[in-house]
């Protein structure tokens, strides 16, 4: 049952500040919110279950300056090259922060409603809006600490003085999850002063506080102006932390569910084909709670899924993979689920908790120093140090077992891939996964920050040498890539929400068998995990005896289904029983 607008956003609203106290009535926030996104009070959401995405949608993940050339703006330099090499594989494109900032490549916003000089205009990002769905980051939980909100706070006056969160040291914090080992308070002399501002992640982030109906008009006003650019999803970034309280864990609040209930409101009537991803890298339970019931976001990065990939094709061994995904509900309708192996952040060791061991997560992360990977670090509820991610590219992290370095490296990196875009969900392939990049240590070097090893900038005239090059990596990993893609996406049993089932072949071998909506098409996807031959008994897969199946990678046809199929190194084979795309 739909509602008017604002009689939902009323209901909203209620559960988010109850207990709080207000200049405002709830009534008059409601209006305000209304009037942001230029709504009406009777305005009504999109069509229950709308569907939003199929199996040809595949996002790619970039920095908007991941390529340059110093005689154009980056985000011209981005668009000519996904135009040239990927127009055809690609449905949508996530530009990581594009605005100004002051530290972490981006997100430490200083201004959300300007796009970056260095990278290019508004133009430069509506131009890439009209050929791809365009995926953004709404950096939500916090801004740079030299914002011009930030310097009214300090101030005491202007747009942005009650806008951050602040507590005592002696408050109970002791409770409070993080990610990081810095200290959680920041002392700043204010002109009401010293004051103690909340800082999750570092002290150039400084918290904001939702708790104040200000914070999230403001922040309606800029979703309104990214819709406008073309903006048609919304990725949440560390949404978790949104809301504090004092003496509880701040992370995961009741209000912070509550606050993408009520984003989610608004953006579907504005745009009811825009979709909210929720950014939540925290242990898989509480990662799929933000599905809430069906009403919360649309997507969830699948957090879970790099760490047990990597480890099974290190380790040669899926038992761990396959658990997991034996547990994994499938998503309601009008929700999916967001796979991806790498991203311009670490592989989180948090979404493996209770899934690996910790000595299988301690033998992965020295592998992976190894492999010439770095570890981060957050500070444990016992006051411990444990590993929160890994610092590696992906391309370096796969290339070997636990027992070093190997000759597979290129065959293990496109096995990760074919299963990564064989699950129920949307796949996210990182730029420099789709052009094989390696550990930049330079970059690390330069800023000692561990995340700059994955996060390679490429001279366009240098990568289109490589790229031209039949023998090298770069061409052979964009090659093999686009190939799977090119496949997958006339598949209909390889649509977001089709059916999944896991396969039980062995620790050394990792199926599902997918499914499409009217059941005409199955696809058993299987992969060889390990650095040796190994045979697959068809048998074993219960193929219909009456149809044609044949493999849809190599197009190898099946013409006994009691015989063996030979499996070389990390080789995968979708057996299909229809090509949906001939």
């Amino acid at each position: 049952m739909t509602y008017p607008l604002k009689e939902k956003l009323l209901k909203q609203l209620q559960v988010i500040y109850e207990g709080v106290t207000l200049n405002d009535s709830v009534d008059a926030i409601a209006d305000k919110l209304i009037t942001q996104m230029a709504l009406s009070d009777d305005a009504q959401g999109p069509t229950p279950f709308l569907n939003r995405w199929n199996e040809s949608d595949i996002v790619m993940i970039t920095y908007g300056d991941s390529i340059v050339n110093e005689s154009e703006k980056p985000l011209v330099t981005l668009k000519q090259f996904i135009d040239s090499h990927l127009s055809n594989e690609l449905s949508g494109v996530h530009i990581l922060p594009f605005f100004p900032y002051s530290s972490d490549d981006g997100f430490s916003v200083l201004d959300y409603s300007s796009v970056n000089e260095s990278l290019g205009d508004w133009q430069d990002i509506s131009a890439i809006s009209e050929r791809y769905k365009l995926m953004a980051d709404l950096v939500i939980n916090h801004c740079s600490a030299r914002s011009i909100w930030f310097e009214n706070f300090i101030k005491g006056e202007g747009t942005g003085h009650n806008y951050f969160f602040t507590a005592s040291p002696n408050d109970p914090l002791d409770k409070v999850v993080r990610p990081r080992t810095s200290p959680l308070l920041k002392p700043v002399t204010t002109k009401q002063g010293e004051q103690f501002v909340w800082c999750t992640f570092s002290h150039d982030q400084v918290d904001l506080d939702f708790s104040n109906p200000e914070v999230l008009i403001a922040f309606v006003g800029i979703i309104k102006q990214y819709l406008d650019a073309g903006v048609l999803i919304f990725r949440l970034d560390a949404i978790a932390f949104l809301w504090k309280e004092i003496g509880t864990s701040c992370i995961n609040l009741p209000q912070t569910h509550e606050v993408v209930r009520l984003l989610r409101t608004l953006i579907e009537c504005a745009n009811e084909n825009a979709i909210i991803i929720t950014e939540t890298n925290i242990p898989n339970i509480q990662n799929l709670a933000y599905f809430g019931n069906a009403n919360e976001a649309h997507a969830i990065y699948n957090f879970s899924l790099p760490p047990l990939l990597i480890y099974s094709l290190i380790s040669g061994d899926c038992q761990a993979l396959k658990h997991w995904l034996m547990r994994m509900p499938p998503a309601q309708n009008g929700t999916c689920y967001f796979n991806f192996i790498a991203s311009h952040d670490g592989i989180g060791l948090r979404p493996a908790e209770g899934l690996l061991s910790e000595s299988e997560i301690g033998t992965m992360v020295n592998t992976m120093q190894s492999f010439g990977g770095l570890i981060s670090w957050r500070t444990g509820e016992d006051g411990s140090q444990k590993p929160y991610e890994m610092n590696i590219a992906l391309y370096d992290a796969l290339k070997g077992t636990l027992d070093g370095p190997d000759k597979h490296q290129y065959q293990r990196f496109i096995c990760a891939h074919s299963i990564m875009m064989s699950l129920e969900g949307i796949p996210g392939i990182y730029i420099h996964s789709l052009l094989g990049t390696e550990n930049d240590y330079e970059k690390y070097n330069n800023t000692h920050h561990n995340r700059a090893i994955n996060r390679h900038r490429w001279q366009s005239e240098l990568l289109n040498e490589q790229l031209a090059n039949p023998y090298s990596h770069h061409s052979k990993v964009l090659a093999g890539l686009k190939k799977l893609i090119a496949i997958r996406k006339q598949q209909n049993a390889f649509h977001p929400n089709a059916t999944q089932f896991v396969l039980q072949l062995g620790p050394e071998l990792f199926g599902v068998w997918r499914q499409c909506m009217n059941r005409s098409q199955s696809i058993f996807c299987v992969a060889n995990i390990t650095n040796k031959p190994l045979s697959l008994r068809l048998n074993e897969l219960n193929l219909i005896e009456t149809e044609q199946w044949h493999d849809l990678i190599t197009g190898q046809h099946i013409t006994d289904l009691n015989s063996e199929f030979a499996l070389l190194p990390y080789q995968t084979i979708w057996l299909t029983n229809k090509n949906t795309g001939e």
